[in-house]
């Protein structure tokens, strides 16, 4: 009964399940227990060949898909900080080397910290303020590094996309914010920065690199371990959390459930890019999103950076 009355109040949509034999697709950000791993899983079981990137211990990953696949499916790991430079390139010449196509990059990798807004100034990372950093100019390294890549892949199959995992709360983001953030600081508008940028950056990319497909999406409200880090440093509401955890996890989505929307871009058929998606359908961005001058403006200052 508590099942199906939670099923009737999140009202979460599920992906179709589709033949990938033969593909190649990788997932960043696919630790245990989070929203990247249980897409890896999926993919996998759906017959993909799966790689994963972690900052760290990607074999005892590989481990755990393998065993929650049965031993059914291909996956490999890789380890990959987005926040560095070296890091990035040294994956993607490892990836380019022993792989002879990528058809899907699903971009889930990214942080989220000081959930309680206790930062006064930014926390810098390589010179940057740090969700920028990682969630956005790290994905965008990447998704450069592989795009030559995805795009023969196009060329030789018709279709080869990347999916980037944002959120709601590019909402809170500001185009203006974008190229000149403001004080005082506020870590939850420099989070929706981040990921607003990535918005236009899904949309640009489209439409600079078709036939390559772009979506971005929002998985929904997930119970996963990234508020652990976010809460990093208050370790009595770190238990009070997990003591919480029945009811939190009651009235948010499993991380499989909030994985179905990156696998439904990642695979659904003669599925159209360059649009944002929330519960597995289209859905609308928020307005400063479609201003096209800010995307192909935030697409060359970050080539400029990644140059």
């Amino acid at each position: 009964m508590l099942r199906m009355l939670r099923r009737l109040f999140l009202n979460p949509r599920w992906s179709t399940p589709t033949d990938l034999s033969g593909r190649c697709l990788l997932v960043t950000g696919a630790s245990p227990g989070s929203i990247g791993f249980e897409t890896a899983r999926t993919l996998a079981s759906w017959g993909a060949s799966t790689v994963i990137t972690t900052r760290s211990n990607p074999a005892e990953t590989v481990s755990q898909l393998r065993e929650r696949l049965g031993g059914k499916g291909t996956v490999e790991g890789y380890v990959l900080d987005l926040a560095d430079r070296r890091s990035v390139a040294d994956f993607a010449e490892q990836f380019l080397a022993t792989h002879q196509r990528l058809d899907v990059l699903v971009n889930n990798a990214g942080v989220h910290l000081d959930l309680l807004s206790e930062w006064k100034s930014p926390k810098l990372c390589d010179g940057h303020e740090i969700h920028w950093r990682t969630n956005y100019l790290g994905t965008m390294d990447l998704t450069h590094a592989m795009l030559p890549a995805l795009r023969d892949t196009a060329r030789s199959v018709g279709e080869a996309r990347v999916v980037n995992v944002v959120s709601m709360l590019h909402k809170r983001g500001s185009n203006a914010q974008l190229f000149s953030p403001r004080a005082p600081y506020n870590s939850w508008t420099a989070y929706g920065n981040s990921k607003l940028a990535l918005v236009h950056a899904t949309f640009e990319l489209q439409r600079r690199h078709a036939p390559l497909q772009a979506y971005c999406l929002h998985p929904g409200a997930v119970y996963t371990r990234i508020a652990d880090k976010g809460l990093a440093g208050h370790p009595v509401l770190g238990r009070l959390r997990r003591a919480l955890t029945p009811i939190e996890s009651f009235f948010l989505l499993t991380p499989e459930e909030g994985a179905q929307t990156s696998v439904h871009c990642a695979t659904a058929t003669g599925l159209a890019g360059g649009r944002y998606f929330s519960n597995c359908r289209a859905a609308e961005p928020a307005a400063q999103a479609m201003d096209a001058a800010t995307s192909a403006r935030i697409w060359d200052e970050t080539m400029a950076w990644i140059h």
